[in-house]
C-alpha cells in the first residue's frame, strides 16, 4: 500500500505541509516561553543557539547556519546587540567584515532557556517509544541530507520574483490565453 506521503493527493498529504504543521503546533510552547518569560523571538534563539553550539562566526555564516536570508539575520543580531546578548567585532582592516559572539549575558540567557526547551522536545517526543524515535530519526537525516543534494542540482537561474506576485512564468504569460 502506498501512503499517501508517497503519493500526494492533497494538501494534508504533503510532506513540507505537515512538517510546518508540526513545527507550528509543536514550536508554541516554545514561543511562548521565549517571548512570554524571556522578551526573545523565535528567530533570536535560533541564532543564540547556534553561537552557543558554534562559537565566534561571521554574520553570513551565521545566516546560512540559520537558514536565514542575510537580511533577516542581520536585522536579528542587530536587536540581539541593542539587547547585549550578541557582541559585534568589526575587523580593523576591513569595517564590511564584522565577527559575532555570545556575550556572558547571552550566554547565561542561553544556559537558562536551554533545559526549558529541551524539555518541551522531551515532552513532544514522549508519545514515541525507543524504535519509533530511531526510526524517525533516521528518516529526518536522510530527508534532510536528500533535500540538500535536490537543491544543490536544482536549477539555479530560475527564481520567483515575490514583488511582482508570482513566478517569472506568470509574469511572461507563457500559460495566458491571448484575447
Amino acid at each position: 500500500m502506498t501512503l499517501s506521503l508517497q503519493a500526494p493527493r492533497a494538501l494534508d498529504d504533503l510532506l513540507n505541509y505537515r512538517l510546518l504543521r508540526l513545527f507550528a503546533l509543536g514550536g508554541a510552547p516554545v514561543i511562548r516561553l521565549l517571548e512570554g518569560r524571556y522578551g526573545i523571538a523565535r528567530r533570536e534563539w535560533r541564532l543564540l543557539a547556534l553561537l552557543a553550539a558554534h562559537g565566534e562566526m561571521s554574520p553570513s555564516q551565521l545566516a546560512t547556519l540559520a537558514h536565514l536570508d542575510r537580511p533577516r539575520t542581520s536585522r536579528a543580531l542587530t536587536v540581539l546587540v541593542a539587547k547585549r546578548l550578541v557582541g559585534r567585532q568589526v575587523a580593523a582592516a576591513d569595517a564590511r567584515r564584522a565577527r559575532v559572539s555570545l556575550t556572558d549575558a547571552g550566554r547565561a540567557l542561553h544556559d537558562e532557556i536551554f533545559p526549558q526547551v529541551a524539555a518541551i522536545n522531551q515532552q513532544l517526543m514522549s508519545v514515541l517509544d525507543d524504535p519509533t524515535a530511531q526510526a524517525l530519526d533516521a528518516a529526518l537525516t536522510a530527508l534532510t541530507e536528500h533535500a540538500q543534494r535536490l537543491n544543490e542540482v536544482t536549477v539555479r537561474d530560475v527564481r520567483a520574483d515575490r514583488r511582482s506576485g508570482g513566478s517569472r512564468r506568470l509574469r511572461r504569460g507563457d500559460d495566458m490565453e491571448s484575447p
